[in-house]
């Protein structure tokens, strides 16, 4: 891997997004000196104000004419059901809530939007970060949402009121993932800073800090039973380890470059993860033996989301696609190419029954699984 530092925090960056964050840091550095000169930037500005700022907008596929008789076809797979237009710039992360009515939506507009899932329909804007916003996740207890941001901090919020509960500073950089504990105690963040950071989800009582990768930590997910974490990282490993004492228990070293997006399956039993080499590969969480590896895409593999029966995997890419396939051989259920630009995260829903997706095309489109 290339090499390179960071102007803004001192971190290596990785090869083949370098450009892409130097252009970013180059952008906040422009911004900075026309401020300073008294003279406005030409940079998209996201409006902070809920009262001023235009009601989010969707599109919802129109319902199916009422059939003569009782039974109504199945929807065929990949079918736009709803596309959400409430934001601004690029939509860099998603959730559902436990119950399936409501998604999460964060974006570089500097927002967090909850909207209804079915309709479209507005909920709130979240609006405590005041720079791009990377991660998202929802509590499985579904009270709360995290968010992470380019500012460093995870801001926990109230998932009906979105009132601010706590704002967690551990990191002295961006912070690219979260994800909750099974019991919705704990949260772990991961950050360009290197680090995976465990801590309490009411009082941020730091409860471990994992210090294992050598560079950009980019994703993180909890086993289902609570004991472990693992977590993808720039330096071309997934490791596993305790998530209470940080203990090292598995380094999987099968990508040749960036590592982007890890994801527990349902069992507990397999670990599937993605990235710079447009591989993603399925493997045993406690061996770290390869059970499958999947060529589907022609560009980085961004995101994966298991689907709930552990049977399915989706894999989100910087081609322009979602594909959806068999977790045990590989082979195609369907292609999803309704964006126009990268897709940059992928969530199916609780019931297994669509699949939320969002895209620096600013939309997230709503499914059929």
């Amino acid at each position: 891997m290339e090499s390179g530092v960071c102007a803004q925090c001192g971190q290596p960056l990785p090869r083949q997004r370098r450009a892409f964050r130097w252009g970013m840091l180059a952008l906040a550095f422009l911004a900075g000196l026309a401020l300073s000169a008294g003279v406005m930037p030409l940079l998209p500005i996201a409006h902070r104000s809920q009262a001023s700022a235009p009601a989010p907008s969707a599109t919802v596929r129109p319902a199916l004419n009422a059939s003569p008789t009782p039974t109504i076809p199945p929807v065929p797979e990949g079918t736009l059901l709803l596309e959400y237009r409430g934001h601004t710039d690029h939509v860099t992360s998603l959730a559902w809530s436990p119950d399936g009515k409501r998604i999460a939506s964060a974006s570089k507009d500097a927002t967090v939007q909850v909207w209804d899932a079915a309709t479209g329909g507005h909920v709130l804007t979240y609006t405590g970060h005041s720079t791009w916003v990377w991660t998202v996740a929802w509590s499985p207890d579904g009270r709360m949402i995290a968010s992470g941001s380019q500012g460093g901090t995870v801001q926990v919020w109230d998932a009906v009121s979105g009132a601010l509960l706590y704002t967690y500073r551990g990191h002295t950089s961006w912070v690219y993932a979260l994800a909750w504990s099974p019991d919705s105690k704990r949260i772990a963040s991961g950050s360009q800073d290197g680090t995976v950071q465990v801590w309490d989800a009411t009082t941020g009582a730091n409860v471990v800090t994992y210090r294992g990768h050598r560079d950009i930590v980019e994703s993180v997910a909890w086993s289902p039973d609570g004991t472990r974490i693992a977590s993808a990282s720039d330096d071309h490993t997934v490791q596993v380890w305790n998530a209470t004492t940080g203990q090292p228990l598995l380094t999987y070293r099968g990508h040749t470059d960036d590592v982007y997006t890890v994801a527990w399956s349902p069992d507990g039993t397999r670990i599937a993860s993605g990235g710079d080499d447009t591989t993603v590969q399925v493997w045993d969480a406690i061996s770290g033996q390869i059970i499958l590896t999947y060529r589907g895409h022609t560009n980085w593999v961004e995101a994966l989301a298991w689907s709930p029966d552990g049977r399915l995997l989706a894999s989100a890419s910087t081609d322009h696609t979602v594909q959806v396939w068999d977790a045990a051989d590989g082979s195609h259920a369907f292609i999803y190419r309704g964006h126009s630009d990268w897709v940059y995260t992928v969530a199916w829903s609780p019931d297994g029954t669509r699949l939320a997706s969002g895209s620096w095309d600013n939309t997230v489109q709503v499914w059929q699984a």
